[in-house]
Order: C-alpha cells, then sequence, then structure tokens
C-alpha cells in the first residue's frame, strides 16, 4: 500500500512540474509561411508610405548649373572638401511636416506634403521649382523613419531605416526575430494615420500574411509579438521559481524517505 502511494505521489508531482515548465512544441506553431493554395497579390505600389505630419524629410534641389540652386540649399552651401560624407549629409536642409501637412521652401513658401508619396511630393515641390529653374531635379528623404519592435523578440526596441519600403519580416529581423516563446499566430501591428489608431493582427505561420496591407511598414509602426502560454505561466512564478523547485524537490525526498 505505502508503494502505490509513494508511486502515485511522485508520478503526480513529476508530471505536475513537467506541465509546469515545459510546453509542447509543433511545427504548426512554429513554421512560417506553411504550404496553403493563397494566392500572392501584394504590390508594394499600394501600400507606400504617405508622408505625416512631424515628418522630418531631407530635400536637395539639383540643377545642371549649381549656381542656380544655391537658394533652395541654403545649409548645403556649407560642405567643403574636407568634410566627410557623414558631415555633409547632416548639413543638407531638413524640413518638418508641420499639423497642417506644411514644409516651408525657400522662396517657394509654404508647400503641403501631408498625404502625399515621396514620388509625389517629389513631383509636386519639382512643379513648383519650375519657375525658377529650368529642369529642376529633387530629392526627397525621410530622416525619421521609425518603427518599434516590442515583445517576445531577441532584441525588442526602436529601429531609424534609411529607407521607407521596409516590411515587417525585415523588422522583425532587425530585432533578432521571435524567440521560442513568441506567439507567431498572432503578430500585432499598431499604425497611426490622420491621427487614427488601427491595430493589425497577423499570422505569421500562413503564406497570406504576404498580402497583408501592414506587410509593408510606414512609418511609427509598433510590431508586438506577444508570449505565448508556457511564458505567461513561468512568469507568474516571478523571481522564487528556484525557490519553489527546490521545496518541491526536498518534498519529493521527504515523501521517498518516508515511504519506504
Amino acid at each position: 500500500m505505502y508503494l502505490i502511494l509513494k508511486h502515485k505521489l511522485l508520478m503526480s508531482l513529476f508530471i505536475g512540474f513537467i506541465v509546469l515548465f515545459s510546453s509542447c512544441g509543433s511545427r504548426k506553431n512554429m513554421v512560417y509561411f506553411q504550404q496553403d493554395s493563397t494566392q500572392f497579390n501584394t504590390l508594394y505600389d499600394q501600400y507606400i508610405p504617405k508622408i505625416q505630419t512631424n515628418d522630418i524629410l531631407t530635400i536637395v534641389v539639383t540643377a545642371a548649373d549649381p549656381k542656380v540652386t544655391a537658394p533652395f540649399n541654403p545649409l548645403s552651401t556649407m560642405s567643403t572638401t574636407n568634410l566627410t560624407q557623414q558631415v555633409d549629409m547632416a548639413l543638407r536642409p531638413t524640413y518638418t511636416v508641420d499639423n497642417n501637412g506644411d514644409i516651408t521652401l525657400p522662396m517657394l513658401g509654404k508647400v503641403h506634403l501631408a498625404g502625399l508619396t515621396k514620388i509625389e511630393a517629389i513631383e509636386k515641390i519639382r512643379s513648383e521649382l519650375s519657375q525658377y529653374i529650368k529642369d529642376p531635379g529633387v530629392n526627397i528623404n525621410f530622416n525619421n523613419f521609425r518603427i518599434s519592435v516590442l515583445g517576445e523578440v531577441a532584441h525588442p526596441g526602436s529601429f531609424i531605416v534609411p529607407t521607407e519600403r521596409v516590411t515587417v519580416l525585415e523588422a522583425l529581423g532587425m530585432a533578432g526575430d521571435l524567440t521560442i516563446r513568441g506567439v507567431r499566430q498572432n503578430v500585432m501591428v499598431i499604425r497611426e494615420a490622420d491621427g487614427q489608431k488601427s491595430i493589425h493582427r497577423l499570422d505569421l505561420t500562413q503564406k497570406s500574411v504576404l498580402n497583408s496591407p501592414v506587410y509593408y511598414l510606414a512609418q511609427n509602426d509598433v510590431i508586438y509579438v506577444e508570449p505565448n502560454r508556457a511564458q505567461i505561466n513561468n512568469s507568474k512564478l516571478g523571481a522564487n521559481s528556484n525557490i519553489i523547485i527546490s521545496i518541491a524537490s526536498l518534498l519529493i525526498t521527504v515523501i521517498s524517505v518516508l515511504t519506504r
């Protein structure tokens, strides 16, 4: 009788700790883009990020005769051959899109850019410049195209990317990819547009994620990867988990001795 009771107690405790401190993984829960019948139709042109208020833009005007562009590139005239390329880039003129969606350019005054793609903004400024410069060239770059990746990733944080063409997969790659504890079926993308926030859910195990409207990210997007159930259970134990394990081990030992 004692041997049977001992065996049952030990097995119950052992099974309990196995369930508590481990989780069963499967290919279905872990592998990205599993085989299905999804037809790809994502086109970058459909989801090109648009200029928003508070965006910081570097705008450089070019022409066949550099002298005629000087009034439109006030800070670039400070560049010298002794400056490094990095410093030269820092001296190029930057403009912040105000709350009305405008920037103020030399000689041109206010130009409304909010809601335009970068290509559309370039064409609009070129059109405005044509009254002063023959065949002007315009180059626009985002200086604050920031994305944030939080939750169960290897290196959570905010990242400023040099191009506005960045996908959710590239952003996760910058953060070191999801940890083994991250839920791949419910990755959240929080986006703000025109003062309104929206939440999108992505299932990275399905190829349909490649057709999502948030597959290509916009500036200030936030990606959040939630923890799986095992990680949540582990967090409930807190800093005392080692003590609990030690006490449980001691109890098993005591029960084993008493039931001999």
